[in-house]
Formats: C-alpha cells, structure tokens, sequence
C-alpha cells in the first residue's frame, strides 16, 4: 500500500512540473506563433487574389491548353489553403490522458 502512495505521489507532482513547463513554453513562443499566423494569412491572400483572378478571367480566348494549366493551377491553390487551413490539435489534458494509458498498459 506504501508503495502505491508513493507513487501516485510521484505521479501527480511530475504531472504538476509539466504543466509549469508546458505554460513557460507556450508563454515563450506566442510571439513566434502569432508572426507564422500573419505569415500564413498573406500566403492564403494571395492564393485566394490568384483563385479570383483566374475567375474573372475571360476563357473563350484561350486555347486548350491554356485552360488545362489554369484548371490544374486551380487544383494546385485549391490544395495548398485545404493544407494549410487544416492540422491536428491536442490539448494538454489529452495528452496527459494518452501518457497515462501509456504507464498504465506498459
């Protein structure tokens, strides 16, 4: 029984630690998150000027070729902001959650 106080005492201060290490950490680098945010807007500007450039265009002068590279540039933009736009986010509880299952089964 001793051992198992001791370690669930030794779990919830490690736990404790991590938590204080993860807050400076994200203290630290918000300024560097904020900047890749502002980075990432102009890129998707941009692609989104393109994407209406490419709308407004008048098509019935082109030629077939010319309209393949414009539907494949669409097609290339088009992937780029679902890229961009998208990612997986976890929050510091599930992770704590997942090292649990992790000592746990292991």
């Amino acid at each position: 029984m001793k051992k198992y106080k001791s370690f669930l005492l030794i779990l919830v201060l490690s736990f404790a630690s991590f938590s204080s290490q993860a807050m400076e950490l994200l203290k630290q680098d918000a300024n560097n998150i904020i900047v890749s945010k502002t980075e990432l807007k102009t890129d998707e500007n941009l692609l989104l000027f393109r994407l209406n450039e490419i709308k407004t265009m008048d098509k019935s002068t082109l030629t077939t070729y010319e309209r393949n590279k414009l539907r494949k540039e669409v097609r290339v933009i088009k992937k780029e902001l679902v890229r961009s736009s998208g990612g997986i986010y976890l929050s510091v509880g599930a992770i704590l959650l997942i090292i649990l299952l992790l000592i746990i089964l292991l």
